[in-house]
C-alpha cells in the first residue's frame, strides 16, 4: 500500500507541474484580448497569442471551430485590448496553406518554448492566420 501511494502522489505532483508549466507558457508573456460580437450582438472576450509582421498585427485562430472566428464572420470589426489600450481593428483571415505557415512561424519566433510547450497539448495543424488592420 505504501507503494501504491507513492505512485499516486508521484503522478500528482508530475500533473501539477505540467499544469504550472503549461499555464506559465500560456500566460508569461504578451497576451492580448480580442472583443468580438457573436450573431446575436452578445460580446465574446478571447485571449490569446499575437504577433507583428508587415504592419500589421497577427493571431491565430488553433482551429477552424474557435467561436471568435465564426464571430468573424458576421462582423469583421473587432477591439484588440493590448498593454492597456484598446483598438479598433478589422480582422481577415488569410488563406491556407500560407496563412497556417506564417501565423506558426510568427508565434514560434515570438514564443519559443512556449510555443512548443503548448504544441504538446494543443493541435494547431488546421489553425488559422487572423490578419488585423488596426491602422
Amino acid at each position: 500500500m505504501p507503494r501504491l501511494r507513492l505512485v499516486i502522489a508521484a503522478a500528482i505532483g508530475m500533473a501539477l507541474v505540467f499544469g504550472a508549466v503549461t499555464l506559465y507558457a500560456l500566460e508569461g508573456r504578451e497576451v492580448v484580448v480580442v472583443r468580438t460580437r457573436d450573431a446575436e450582438g452578445r460580446p465574446r472576450a478571447t485571449r490569446t497569442w499575437v504577433a507583428d509582421d508587415g504592419g500589421y498585427v497577427w493571431i491565430e485562430a488553433a482551429n477552424p471551430e474557435r467561436l471568435f472566428l465564426h464571430d468573424l464572420e458576421y462582423e469583421a470589426a473587432l477591439e484588440l485590448e493590448r498593454g492597456g489600450r484598446i483598438r479598433r481593428c478589422r480582422a481577415a483571415v488569410e488563406p491556407n496553406p500560407a496563412g497556417h505557415q506564417r501565423i506558426r512561424t510568427l508565434l514560434a519566433a515570438k514564443y519559443g518554448w512556449a510555443d512548443h510547450w503548448i504544441a504538446l497539448v494543443a493541435d494547431t495543424r488546421r489553425s488559422l492566420a487572423v490578419r488585423l488592420d488596426c491602422g
